[in-house]
C-alpha cells in the first residue's frame, strides 16, 4: 500500500470526537482579558480589553479576541492597551514575553515598563547619543556592547515617544 493510500485511509478513520475547531474574526463586542506583569508589580490582572498592541521580536502585533495561541518574544517597544471606548494606554517595556492562551486571555510579562508619558524626549536624546558615543569609542568590547544594547533600547523609546 503506497504511503499515501495509508495515509488517506487513517485519515478517513479518525474518531469523529476529533473535530477541528474553526477560528472566525472577533466580533466588537468580544474582549481578551490581559494580564501585564512585571516581577514587581501587576499592571493588569485578568482585565477585559479590545486590543492589545505590541512590538514582538518578529515585529508588530496586535492582538484581539480569538486570536490563535501563540508565544511571542517582545522586544523593547510600545505596549499599547486599548479599553472600551477607544481609550488606550501605553506603556514602554524593555522585554519580555507575551503568551497568548486558548479561550480570549493574553499574559505579558516584561522585566522593566513605565509609563510612555514618563519619559522625557529631550533626555532620551541625550542619553541616546551618549550611548551612541560609547559604543563607537575606544573602551573595551564589553563596554561597547552594552552602549549598543542601551542605544537599541533608546531608540526604541525615542520611536515610541514620537508614535504618541
Amino acid at each position: 500500500m503506497s504511503a499515501l493510500r495509508m495515509l488517506s485511509s487513517a485519515a478517513r478513520r479518525v474518531p469523529s470526537t476529533l473535530t477541528q475547531q474553526r477560528r472566525g474574526y472577533a466580533e466588537v463586542a468580544d474582549k481578551i482579558s490581559l494580564s501585564l506583569v512585571l516581577p514587581h508589580q501587576a499592571i493588569f490582572t485578568s482585565k477585559d480589553v479590545v486590543q492589545v498592541n505590541l512590538a514582538a521580536a518578529t515585529g508588530d502585533m496586535g492582538i484581539l479576541a480569538n486570536h490563535v495561541p501563540s508565544i511571542e518574544a517582545l522586544r523593547p517597544g510600545l505596549i499599547e492597551v486599548i479599553e472600551s471606548g477607544n481609550t488606550s494606554k501605553k506603556w514602554f517595556a524593555s522585554g519580555g514575553f507575551a503568551t497568548v492562551h486558548p479561550g480570549n486571555k493574553l499574559t505579558i510579562n516584561v522585566i522593566e515598563a513605565s509609563p510612555l508619558e514618563s519619559f522625557s524626549s529631550e533626555a532620551v536624546r541625550a542619553n541616546l547619543q551618549e550611548a551612541l558615543k560609547v559604543a563607537a569609542g575606544n573602551g573595551s568590547e564589553e563596554d561597547k556592547m552594552e552602549a549598543r544594547i542601551e542605544a537599541d533600547v533608546y531608540e526604541a523609546l525615542q520611536h515610541a515617544l514620537g508614535s504618541k
